[in-house]
């Protein structure tokens, strides 16, 4: 084994360069006491005294590799494997301002269908590299205007909203890229459900079933969230086809047992006014409508024969209640795609030269799917 003498403080990547320089074909080295073993960051003059290129070619290509050749990319990739290139995210985003973080506020999380698209709009990391910041806002308008001001502190470049608190005319002031999901959108850009459909759907497929008397549960919601198309659709196809229906509007809190307690009054009034009658309930969540399940099988030990229930989301929790329920799903995967989609369109307008701001909101619509199960025949 060779030993080569060099004092001073030298990195090994300089020392391996030398070593092999004097003598090609060899892969060790043995360093004296001169010499420091302490790995230093490899830095963008490093890579560009490796490549021969200038500082000004390796910051592009991290940050607009379009605009080397394909064979300049190949080079400096490989360059970044034989330094063992750690890339310094700190570092990055003091350059060029990019943190590549997007906020998220979602309502609550005892809701399955919130719990799912969360973890759906998680999952779009892979495919665009964007890293979230979530809070959870308890439908508290104070803590949640308080939690946007920390993710603007974080310097975000844009938000998702599913909390309902804020009005989208508040959040287009923040001046930021924004995506709202299932929720008022006048003043900014959304995707939403075909919630029209999903109540088209619900009321026609217990229709089918010969149902009795159809009911729909859900909250007492504005008009302006889009979710309230559930209610137009379900109401329009029972009077279209003269079915006789019943609307239940209630307030059923932010937590399950307060849901509980509000459905078990439901469901005793239901039990008291169509006592013989076969019932088809549609009801505006899967969470709500796993509830509403339980407390039948309770009383009955069993599913009779005189419920029907379908759900809405294709949450989880309907495919794995104790009796799978029917459900109108959400393509959520889709919807959080399509979320991120139109948010990296406003992020990346904006950082062009000459911008050009949306004229008006983009709002997305995705179509909904029925899902039978065991809860409908």
């Amino acid at each position: 084994m060779y030993t080569l003498h060099i004092t001073g403080n030298v990195t090994g990547y300089f020392v391996q360069k030398m070593f092999l320089n004097f003598f090609p074909g060899y892969g060790m080295i043995a360093l004296e006491e001169g010499v420091s073993m302490k790995k230093k960051n490899v830095t963008f003059q490093d890579i560009a005294d490796y490549t021969g290129f200038s500082k000004t070619t390796i910051s592009r290509y991290f940050n607009n590799p379009d605009s080397l050749t394909l064979e300049n990319q190949q080079r400096i990739a490989d360059a970044l494997v034989a330094l063992d290139y750690k890339e310094n995210k700190v570092a990055r985003i003091l350059a060029s301002g990019r943190t590549e973080y997007i906020g998220i506020i979602v309502p609550n999380l005892y809701l399955h269908y919130y719990s799912e698209m969360l973890n759906q709009l998680l999952s779009t990391y892979e495919k665009y590299g964007y890293k979230f910041l979530v809070f959870v806002g308890n439908e508290k308008k104070d803590i949640e205007r308080k939690y946007i001001s920390e993710l603007l502190a974080y310097q975000i470049e844009g938000m998702i909203i599913l909390s309902h608190t804020i009005s989208s005319e508040e959040l287009a002031a923040y001046r930021i890229p924004i995506v709202t999901i299932e929720r008022e959108d006048k003043y900014v850009c959304s995707v939403n459900t075909d919630n029209y459909m999903g109540g088209i759907q619900a009321a026609s497929l217990l229709a089918k079933d010969n149902c009795d008397i159809l009911i729909h549960i859900n909250s007492d919601i504005s008009p302006d969230i889009p979710s309230y198309g559930r209610i137009r659709g379900f109401q329009n196809i029972c009077e279209e086809k003269k079915l006789p229906y019943e609307m239940i509007f209630e307030d059923f809190g932010n937590s399950y047992e307060e849901a509980t307690k509000k459905m078990a009054e439901i469901f005793q009034k239901i039990e008291e006014r169509y006592p013989t009658q076969q019932k088809g309930v549609f009801i505006s969540n899967d969470t709500h409508a796993n509830i509403f399940l339980n407390l039948i099988i309770r009383k009955y030990s069993i599913f009779p024969s005189k419920y029907r229930i379908v759900g809405f989301d294709n949450s989880p929790i309907s495919s794995e209640a104790v009796i799978p329920i029917s459900t109108i799903g959400h393509q959520m995967d889709v919807m959080a795609d399509q979320s991120m989609e139109l948010l990296l369109f406003q992020i990346n307008e904006r950082k062009k030269r000459r911008p050009k701001p949306l004229k008006e909101p983009i709002h997305k619509v995705v179509t909904p799917v029925l899902y039978r199960r065991n809860t409908t025949r």
